[in-house]
């Protein structure tokens, strides 16, 4: 099935994916934004990050930041027109005092545009997020099952695919993608797609491998700018329904062709920094959209009724 992406001239696969977002979505683009909550000291190898303890990379590292900077930053972002915003932290999994501690912080945040990617949680911490106003959960499968192993193996693929069903479970939203150029073949990419269609996630985002000095990728070279564009269609066309999310790697994938990611059928892109490296600011975004005649999604809260909900 692969050669049905490959095999078609780009500008015609790249009409199709933006026939089918223009069907889905309309013109609109949702931006959204990451605060790196917990960064570095990873007892995992996945073999591109920066935060793994396996790696010696040049990167900040801190506990989970406090309800009061995480509430501040996240109010700033808002203000800025970014739709949602999620909280990041390093690691395996936070333990229940960092659960605690996010709980405590979304509480405070009343709108309803809460995303938290904290790793292996279970059901009741789960739970416990969503009950506190968390309303999507991001946990990457990052590539297919049969190439995993081949950039982690210091946890399952499998026990990643459990993550996002215990999130399911609880009622929450699920954002879930992948990583690309970490040497897999377009039947990985293309395997994952199927497996995220499968099991119905809202959003995948959509990364490319910013090779880090220090990392076990770091001599790995960049996917050209029409593989990457090639690749997105293909996951719009497969999975018409979700919410396809340019997110990280984009400045060094695509350089000075920024403005090419929008004829790829994407309707949502992470603006501003990434966790350990810099992004594109939300008022160039902004007005990159604008040029080629996209506008920002319509921002929603929630209601009184669900805002007393959280308290």
């Amino acid at each position: 099935m692969t050669d049905d992406f490959l095999k078609p001239p780009l500008e015609e696969l790249l009409y199709e994916a933006s026939r089918v977002r223009h069907e889905r979505f309309g013109n609109e683009i949702e931006f959204c934004s990451i605060i790196n909550a917990k960064s570095g000291r990873c007892a995992m190898n996945c073999r591109f990050c920066a935060q793994s303890v396996h790696h010696t990379t040049k990167i900040e590292s801190y506990p989970l930041l406090d309800s009061e900077t995480l509430v501040t930053e996240t109010q700033k972002q808002w203000n800025r027109g970014i739709h949602r915003v999620g909280w990041v932290a390093s690691g395996r999994s936070i333990d229940s005092d960092d659960v605690s501690k996010i709980v405590e912080a979304a509480k405070q945040c009343h709108g309803g545009r809460l995303c938290a990617s904290l790793g292996q949680l279970d059901r009741e911490s789960l739970q416990r997020l969503k009950k506190a106003g968390i309303t999507r959960y991001h946990h990457n499968l990052e590539t297919s099952e049969a190439f995993y192993p081949a950039i982690c193996d210091t946890q399952k693929w499998s026990d990643r695919l459990a993550t996002i069903e215990r999130a399911k479970s609880v009622g929450l939203e699920i954002c879930s993608g992948g990583l690309f150029g970490l040497g897999e073949s377009w039947k990985d990419r293309y395997d994952l797609a199927m497996v995220l269609r499968e099991i119905e996630v809202d959003s995948i985002p959509i990364n490319f491998l910013n090779p880090i000095p220090g990392t076990s990728l770091a001599g790995q070279p960049i996917l050209s700018v029409e593989k990457a564009l090639r690749m997105m269609a293909m996951f719009r066309i497969l999975v018409p329904k979700a919410t396809i999310r340019i997110c990280g790697g984009r400045p060094s994938t695509f350089g000075d062709r920024q403005a090419e990611i929008l004829r790829s059928g994407i309707n949502a892109i992470m603006t501003g920094d990434y966790l350990t490296t810099s992004g594109i600011s939300p008022e160039s975004d902004f007005q990159m959209i604008q040029v080629f005649g996209f506008r920002l999604a319509k921002v929603t809260g929630l209601s009184l009724d669900e805002i007393k909900q959280f308290n």
